[in-house]
């Protein structure tokens, strides 16, 4: 009855339904994975947003590299800004997806070190090879505030290190790299500044991270699994399927075999 399940077809049907079953439960659990690391994150920074601000050197120290832990706390800082040796970073984009440049200045604490500060971003209009027209951070002492972020590498960010550069250009974020170009101390990380707010509101001030949105891949995992059920529902639908069909064919030769061999009525 079920003979033809050992045919070519239905092997080679059966074994990739075998084969999909664990391939689409394993991308159930890569997907509740990443729902599980989305939530974690969005913990961490709900936390680090609400915590009490420190002073940036309780947190980083030169050659420090910033823990996830400590991403996005807030911390503060008292000194001058370096405009002179203000560089800008290419190929960022703003708040509403505008290709620009983020402003990245040399913070001079009391003691002679540095912090780099990310200023914001800032419009990539007209000529690339020259150093934007961005408004001058403000003058003389000044306290600070911002959310600290770790070095960018290539590695870790999927940016290339484009090399010759124009003039007071660069593409990753990294305090190794600025103490090289500075020849001074300088912290590890960055601070993504949000106080003070800038004059005109330009450079425009980087968003605050999301700490809400948990994203689809919850849904994703459930549907996944919902997959791997409707395999073999489906496989024992299309057994049926097939089986009826067989067993009406059968029955439909049989007709025409018996109607072939009943005797022809003598004609009167």
């Amino acid at each position: 009855m079920y003979r033809f399940l050992l045919s070519r077809q239905w092997v080679i049907l059966t074994l990739l339904g075998l084969a999909l079953i664990p391939a689409m439960i394993e991308l159930g659990f890569w997907q509740l994975h990443r729902h599980e690391h989305k939530v974690a994150q969005n913990t961490l920074i709900s936390g680090n947003l609400q915590a009490k601000p420190v002073p940036v050197t309780e947190l980083t120290s030169p050659g420090h590299t910033v823990p996830r832990a400590d991403y996005w706390r807030t911390v503060t800082a008292t000194g001058r800004f370096d405009p002179a040796h203000e560089v800008v970073v290419r190929r960022r984009t703003s708040n509403d997806d505008r290709v620009g440049y983020h402003v990245l200045v040399p913070f001079i604490l009391k003691d002679g070190r540095a912090v780099m500060v990310n200023r914001g971003w800032f419009p990539a209009d007209g000529d690339q090879y020259a150093f934007p027209a961005i408004p001058a951070p403000p003058k003389g002492e000044v306290t600070i505030a911002g959310r600290l972020k770790a070095d960018e590498t290539a590695a870790a960010s999927g940016i290339k290190d484009v090399k010759d550069l124009p003039p007071r250009q660069v593409m990753l974020i990294n305090s190794e790299q600025q103490r090289e170009r500075l020849g001074r101390t300088v912290l590890g990380g960055y601070i993504e500044l949000t106080s003070p707010a800038p004059d005109g509101g330009r450079p425009e001030p980087i968003q605050k991270p999301d700490d809400s949105s948990i994203g689809p891949h919850m849904a994703y995992a459930v549907q996944w699994w919902l997959f791997v059920a409707a395999v073999p529902v489906g496989w024992l639908i299309l057994v049926r399927n097939e089986k009826r069909e067989r067993a009406e064919a059968a029955r439909k030769q049989a007709d025409e075999a018996r109607a072939e061999q009943e005797p022809v009525p003598a004609s009167a």
